[in-house]
This record gives structure tokens, sequence and C-alpha cells, in this order.
């Protein structure tokens, strides 16, 4: 296939890291899970020593930053995700030091770091919320939550029919002190993670000093999870469906997507502005080893809206800058569905001024190598192998498609190297909260958190010397960043090469148009000044004008004269 060489990145920050306050409508951004990046002590869980150690290979894949996923202090109940301590790091995950000389390298070498953040629930060991149980009715730490009495003569019903994402209701009644049964408190995950209530002016207070502490680490940003989830409609009422998870992503609901949580990030916004005046200087006369910019830090949301329109809200000039676009996630490799998501994108994100921000994996959903393996309507978590040659054939093609639209992506860690989920973890190694409860969610997201190979053998295929938290499938170390390093045609470099055309195409990126071409049934076609992207989706191959010099294919063209045969699902980038 077309390759495109670069030059290695040199290691002058000054060099690599783009100072303009608006880095981020254009960057590519690299997820981190970090319990399945790399263990640097032995103990089969990834850690920060490990990303940190790995940072160069990132650099080089040629990506602009990297989000993290939660490394705090937590009982891990979910993943991280409930949070005990939003100032410490997890003694599995290393330690505050840690934390700050893995933000610096990152910066030596060019990248800039975002963690994530989790305001609508802390851990049910959150220093708040043990207080809360302790202290009993009336306490005014359980009015930082949602305490609510039961229903029923003896309060013996939840206060509401509302049911959690992870299945079961979305109430959990406590004993009290006294040991007698008593109040419910809300969660719209796991038990483990009752929910804040953010119209206590405490909460509120809480995450700002929380966004300060981790800027004066020198973070360049926050993911939010459940950004959409903060604040409840006022007196909680019922919903009324029993089929409740379904409609999440469809309706409005009354503790999803209400307006809010806009007054909570445009106070947020101004915090991150006052840090986006600051400029770091660096340590030394050539700056070497020591980032610094002007501007740049950002807020990308996560939130699960019904419409893209309605996500755009969150991206409004006064509020976060980016927000994934799941609308784009959960669409099947079908041009016309493609064209309709990304046209209702773009017009949804123009007259607000934000970059629309694609995505196709996370640590939430199955891989689109999988997806893309699978017939259509099976959602985002699907536990079937399905067609593997037909689902990466498809995954490197959407993903070609993907970094040529105008704005922001996403990757998640893996995807580079062509990574399946893994469908046959046996059931007792598995972690993931939703799968011990009952109709929620499908609960098989640990098939897309099993540790990445580095290496073709040893153990854990160079995740580290000590096994892996998850088990990893026979095989796995053929999909190696050893086993496809130089290797051309192999994903990893197709991502090398995309990327680094990406970077350097003064028609890639930022924007917020395209312009559609004709092309046959099944094919989308577009160019951006002088570069145009043609993508087939269809099983068979089609031909298409030969717009120019093929820069990279997902699979090679077969160019005669003016004309073209773009094999079945193939993305190829043209200059013209």
């Amino acid at each position: 296939m077309s390759q495109h060489s670069a030059d290695p990145a040199p290691t002058s920050a000054l060099a690599t890291v783009a100072a303009h306050r608006d880095w981020w409508r254009d960057a590519v951004i690299y997820q981190v899970y970090p319990r399945s990046f790399a263990d640097s002590d032995g103990d089969g869980m990834g850690d920060l020593e490990g990303v940190r150690a790995r940072l160069p290979y990132l650099r080089d894949l040629g990506v602009d930053a990297v989000w993290l996923s939660p490394f705090y202090a937590s009982p891990q109940a979910d993943a991280g995700y409930d949070v005990a301590d939003y100032r410490a790091v997890d003694p599995m995950f290393g330690s505050l030091l840690d934390a700050d000389a893995l933000i610096r390298d990152a910066h030596a070498v060019g990248l800039r770091v975002i963690v994530d953040i989790v305001p609508n629930h802390s851990s049910d060991q959150h220093e708040w919320f043990k207080r809360a149980l302790a202290e009993g009715p009336g306490s005014p730490l359980r009015e930082r939550y949602h305490f609510r009495p039961g229903k029923g003569a003896d309060g013996e019903l939840p206060p509401n029919d509302w049911e959690s994402v992870f299945g079961g209701p979305a109430w959990t009644r406590v004993t009290e002190p006294d040991g007698t049964p008593g109040e419910w408190y809300l969660h719209l995950f796991a038990p483990e993670q009752p929910d804040f209530n953010w119209d206590h002016p405490a909460v509120g207070d809480e995450f700002r000093s929380i966004l300060r502490f981790w800027l004066d680490m020198g973070v360049d940003g926050f993911r939010i999870d459940v950004a959409h989830g903060l604040v409840k409609a006022e007196g909680l009422p019922d919903l009324g469906s029993h089929d409740q998870v379904r409609l999440l992503g469809n309706d409005v609901m009354p503790f999803f997507d209400q307006d809010g949580v806009h007054e909570i990030y445009r106070q947020w916004r101004t915090i991150l502005d006052e840090y986006s005046e600051k400029e770091e200087r660096p340590e030394g006369p050539s700056g070497e080893g020591r980032w610094w910019a002007t501007g740049g830090r950002i807020f990308v949301a996560e939130a699960w809206t019904p419409t893209v329109e309605r996500t755009a809200h969150y991206v409004r000039p006064d509020e976060l800058h980016q927000a994934f676009n799941f609308q784009y996630l959960s669409t099947h490799w079908d041009a016309d569905e493609l064209r309709s998501v990304i046209d209702r994108t773009l017009d949804a994100m123009r007259p607000v001024g934000a970059p629309s921000t694609w995505v196709l994996s996370n640590h939430d959903v199955t891989r689109h190598a999988t997806r893309f393996a699978n017939p259509a309507g099976l959602g985002t978590q699907i536990r079937l192998a399905g067609d593997r040659e037909l689902g990466l054939r498809r995954a490197r093609a959407a993903t070609l498609l993907m970094l040529a639209l105008p704005g922001s992506a996403y990757l998640y860690q893996g995807e580079e190297l062509g990574l399946p989920d893994v469908v046959d973890l046996p059931d007792e190694v598995r972690q993931d909260p939703a799968y011990f409860r009952g109709a929620g969610q499908d609960g098989f997201r640990d098939g897309c958190r099993v540790p990445i190979p580095w290496t073709r053998e040893g153990s854990s295929y160079g995740f580290g010397d000590g096994g892996s938290w998850l088990p990893q499938p026979e095989g796995w170390g053929e999909l190696s960043v050893e086993a496809q390093t130089g290797v051309a045609g192999s994903t990893l470099e197709l991502y090398r090469s995309a990327l680094a055309v990406r970077r350097e195409h003064p028609d890639l990126g930022a924007g917020d148009a395209v312009e559609w071409l004709p092309a046959p049934a099944g094919v989308l076609a577009f160019r951006r000044g002088d570069f145009v992207c043609t993508a087939n989706t269809g099983d068979k191959a089609v031909t298409v004008p030969a717009y120019g010099r093929v820069l990279v294919a997902s699979a090679e063209p077969a160019v005669e004269g003016p004309e073209a045969e773009l094999p079945a699902d193939t993305t190829v980038w043209w200059a013209v």
C-alpha cells in the first residue's frame, strides 16, 4: 500500500508543541487506559510509570495529546470511576510524584496531557459519603448527595422509579447508625458510586478547587465523565418507563442532559480561561526538556445526548471546547448513514464555532474492528467476534475517513494495532460492574480493556513482567507493536503514515465543512482544498476518478490513467 514516511519527531519541546491557543481544533488525542497500557512493576496492572516509559512511542505515532483515564485513589468498584480522593493517585498506579513526572516528560516530548474528572458521582468510600452515613439522617453531609426517604408504609420502596445504567434500581437503602433500615441514596451507576447533589454549593466549590489542583500540576485539560448527568430534574420525578436503559441517548431524561448543567460549565470555563492566560517559561537558556506555551487548556465532554444539536449546547463559546460525537461512533459502516451524521454534525457545530470531535472506539464500547465485523443493529457492546478480516478492513478504512474530516479526533489505545475485542473472556475473570447487575448495560466492556501487546513473546506480550490483570488471547503477539513496526501495510504503519500526512497537509485538520463530490452508490467522496478523500463502504470494488497522487490508502487502489478501481471497504487519500 502507499506509505508516507516522516523524519522522527525532534525531542525539543519548542519544536514539537504548537504554542497556538487553538491547538485542540484539529488535534488527534490518544486515550490511555492506564491499567491496560504498560506495567512497570510486574504486578499485572498498568501504571503511570509504564505510561511514562512509552511516551516516545506516542510521540512517534504522531498524536498531539494523551488523555488518561482515572488514576485517582479509588476502591476500583468501577475501574477508578469511583473516586475516593480526587487529589491523590491510587497506589496501584503510583504516586503524585509519578503523575508530576509523567506530565513533565510528556511536555518535554511535545505531548499535552488531559486527565479524566468524575463530577457526577464519587466513591462510597469518599470521606463526605462515609461521614454522611455515620452521622445519620439530618447530617449536612447528606445534602451533598441525593438522600431521600423511601415510599411505602415503612419506606421500603425506592423514592422514585429511576433505574441504574448498570441495571436494577438507581437507589440503595442504607442501614442507619442505630441499625434500622433508613434513607435511600441515588446512584445512576453502581451502588458504590453515589451521585453528588450539584444544587449544594459545597459540591461546586470542591470541584472548582480540584480543577485548580490539577491545573497547577500542569495538566492541559480535562475529559468530563458523564458530563450530561450532573443536574437532575427538580423534584426527581418518576420517569414512568420500565425500559429506561434503551432510552438513554434517545430522549432527554430527568437525570441526564438537563439544561442546568450548562451553568456549571460556564463557571468552569472561567477557571480554564484564567489558566490559559498564563505562560510557563522554559528552564535553562534553550528551554530544552521543558514544555511551554501560552494558553490552550481545554475541556472535552462525555455527553450522551439524543441529537448532535443538543451535543452542540455543551460547546458554546463560553462553555466546553469539545464533545465526543457518539452519534458518529454509533453509525454503521454505510455511506448514506455516515454522510448524514457527518452533515448533521458539521451543521450543528458551525453556529457555536466549535470543532467537530470524532471518535470510533473507547474504553466503554466494543472496538470498532469488532463492531464492523458484525451486522448492523447490534449496538455498541457486542459479544460476537464476527468476520475478523472484514472488521479489520472496515476499521482501517473508517479510521482514514474519520481522520480526513474537519475537526479533532480521538484514538483509543490499541486501535492503531487493529486490536479486536476479546469476546471469549471467562466469566470468572470479568470485572465490569455492569456484568454483575441484571437489565443494565450488557456488561462486556472488559473485552476492549484487555492489556495491549508490545512484543511478540514474553510475559503478557511485553505489557509487563508479571502477567496481566485480564488474560490476553493466544496470537496477541502477532498484533503487537514489535510485530507491526516497519512492516509495510500493517495497521500501525497505516496510522503513522496517516497522522504524519494529516499533520503536514495544509487542507487537513481544522475546519467546519467538506465539499461533497459525485460518487457511485456506497461511496463517499469529498474535497478539502487540494485534498480529496474517497471511501468505498460497499462489498465490491468500484471505479472512481483518480483525483491525483495517492497519499495514504487503507488498501491499494488500481490506478489506470484518469480512473482508479477502489477495493471494497477501502478509503484513499489523494493529493489533487
